[in-house]
Order: structure tokens, then sequence, then C-alpha cells
């Protein structure tokens, strides 16, 4: 089974007027940026643990913004919560409610089970109980990705965590960008274990498309791509058709990090891997009669620049989910950029019966 990340950070009712979990005014400012370093230190620890046993540095920081949703508020800056620190520990009703309280968080192209690290310290704090995942040669799972070639082999790591379920037992996936076609794929082949789907600015393609094709428009057609791409790897050598890709740093600042905290840009740089071309390339195979039946939510990034709201709108719009939530001024990396946002929502989905 796939690598999985966890972490505990120490509970805290200290805040600012940008925070949820830390809500409220009365403390001082001092007081709040001890607790940033704090768990900054905690993920530097975590992250050279990882470094330490895998020989690769491996870890994500995070900063503590606002968030909004599309369908629950008019107005994304009028939020209670904000104010409220003792609403962030969820009272034993909320979990009692829900059908399931295990989130599996699925990272996108590149990233690996580190990305979540804010976020699982934010659900664990509500009682959910989160698990991230690094997919075959990702994060701290040791397959060359030059030898990923299907997303069935890209995927395996949650194809197990899926088949281990006790029976009566279903999960919540999250996909992130790319990671959002793992989730296609485990709603086709597991929908009884999968008790809802969220797409994080996620490839939520329809049947017969390639993960790929959500990003022909920054990337240019899979066929150009292919041909032209200076980002390409042939790890099986130059005759041979490329095996994976890897931006540049300073195109991936500007393309994923453009609203995300410096911190977690540097933590970034260092933790992603290549990307196997395979799987991104390999069309789905999603019926009306599995895939169709799950329960989809969508979470749209209102200032990403990997994924415009554009192309997100226009996912929502060909493959309609559930419901659709918006973050303003996430980038494409909202578990950096607006953790508090994105913590919120998937409180809200959680809750929705």
């Amino acid at each position: 089974m796939g690598n999985r990340f966890s972490c505990k950070t120490k509970n805290s009712n200290n805040g600012s007027k940008s925070s949820r979990r830390f809500g409220g005014g009365n403390r001082s400012q001092r007081k709040l940026q001890s607790d940033e370093e704090l768990l900054h230190m905690q993920a530097l620890a975590l992250a050279i643990q990882q470094h330490q046993s895998s020989q690769r540095f491996d870890g994500s920081l995070s900063r503590r913004i606002g968030s909004t949703s599309s369908r629950r508020r008019n107005n994304p800056i009028s939020d209670p919560t904000l104010t409220n620190p003792k609403q962030q520990k969820q009272s034993p009703e909320f979990l009692e409610n829900l059908e399931t309280k295990k989130i599996v968080l699925i990272h996108g192209e590149g990233f690996g089970a580190w990305c979540w690290y804010k976020t699982i310290a934010l659900l664990e704090e509500s009682g959910m109980l989160p698990t991230a995942l690094d997919l075959t040669g990702s994060g701290i799972d040791l397959k060359d990705t030059n030898n990923v070639t299907t997303l069935e082999d890209y995927s395996k790591p949650l194809i197990d965590y899926l088949q281990n379920l006790p029976e009566d037992e279903k999960v919540i996936l999250v996909g992130h960008s790319s990671g959002g076609a793992c989730v296609s794929y485990a709603l086709e082949h597991f929908q009884d274990k999968i008790s809802k789907a969220v797409f994080l600015c996620g490839t939520m393609v329809s049947d017969g498309q390639k993960p790929f094709d959500v990003f022909a428009e920054e990337l240019g057609s899979a066929e150009l791509f292919m041909k032209e791409s200076k980002f390409l790897i042939h790890g099986n050598g130059k005759d041979n058709p490329a095996t994976g890709f890897m931006f540049e740093k300073q195109q991936m600042r500007g393309l994923y990090f453009n609203q995300s905290p410096a911190k977690d840009i540097a933590l970034a740089m260092v933790s992603v891997r290549p990307i196997p071309l395979g799987p991104i390339m390999q069309k789905l195979s999603l019926s009306k009669e599995k895939y169709g039946k799950g329960r989809r939510f969508y979470v749209q990034t209102l200032d990403d620049h990997a994924l415009s709201p554009d192309i997100q709108e226009k996912l929502v719009r060909e493959n309609p989910p559930e419901g659709v939530f918006k973050i303003k001024g996430s980038d494409h990396c909202p578990f950096f950029s607006k953790p508090q946002a994105l913590h919120k929502i998937l409180l809200e989905i959680a809750q929705i019966a």
C-alpha cells in the first residue's frame, strides 16, 4: 500500500480576523506569529524526518486565510466563524450525524501527501479522520516515475486503500488537480466505497476524455505537447516516447503558486517530483451506471493560473456535479494559499445529507 501522511498539532484558540480556526482579535499579533512559527517548525521537522528515511526532502507549510462558498453565502467577507473560534471544534452531534468521518486526500501532478499538511491538521482538530496518500512514484513512494504508464498504476495506493476498507465503511475522496482523474477512476470501480467525491480545481473529465485535455489551453494539444514541449522527460532514451515531464521552477511559481506564501513555495520546490505522462494521457472510461451515480462536488479556485476559472467553469457546465464551491483569491494550491477556506468547505460537504 502507498505511503500515508498524517500529523498532529496543538489545539489553539488564538486568532486573527483572517482565520476561522483562530478567529477573534483579542490575542496579540505576536502570539499569533508564535503559533504560526510553531506550526512551521512542526512541518519542517516532519519534512526532515521524511527526508532522512527516503533521501528526499518532503514538506509543506500554509497560511491561514478566509473562504467563500458560492452556494451558501452572498457576501464572502461576512462570515461569523471568522470571529468565533469555538465553532471550529465540532460538536459530538456534528460528528455523529456524518455518514463518514474519513477523508482521503489525493494530491495532484508532481505533488505528494506532504502538500496536505495543514489540511490534515485542521481536519483532525475538527474531529475528522484524514488520510493523505502518495500516489505511485510520488512523494516518498520510491517507484521510478518513468515506469508509471497507466492511470491504474498511478492510482494503485488509492486502489489498495479502498480494497482494504471494511465492507460497511465509506470515505470522502478529495482529488487535487490531475488527482481528480484518480478520483474519477475510483468512482467507476469502487463506487460503493465512496460517500462523496470532491474535485479540488481538479480534472473532472467526462467519459472518453484524457486528464491532459483539461490543461490543453495552457499547454497546447496533447499531440503538440508530445512533439515540442521542452519539459518532457525521456526516461528510456531520446529515441523512445517520453515518459514524464517536469516544469521549470520559475514556471511552476507562476502557474501553481501565484498566491502562496514564500515558505510554502520553497518547500514545494524541493519536494515536487517528475510527473508520469502515461496516466494523464489515458482516456477514461466512465459509465452512467457507476461513475454517474457518484456524488460529486467541485471546488473552484478563482485566481488559478494553471487551470483558469473559465476552464473550471466549463468542466462544471459539461459534467455537472451535485454542488459547486468557490474560493476567492486562491491559486492552484488552496492547501497553501487558502487552507482555512478549503477546510471549511470540506466540512460543509461532509455535512451534506
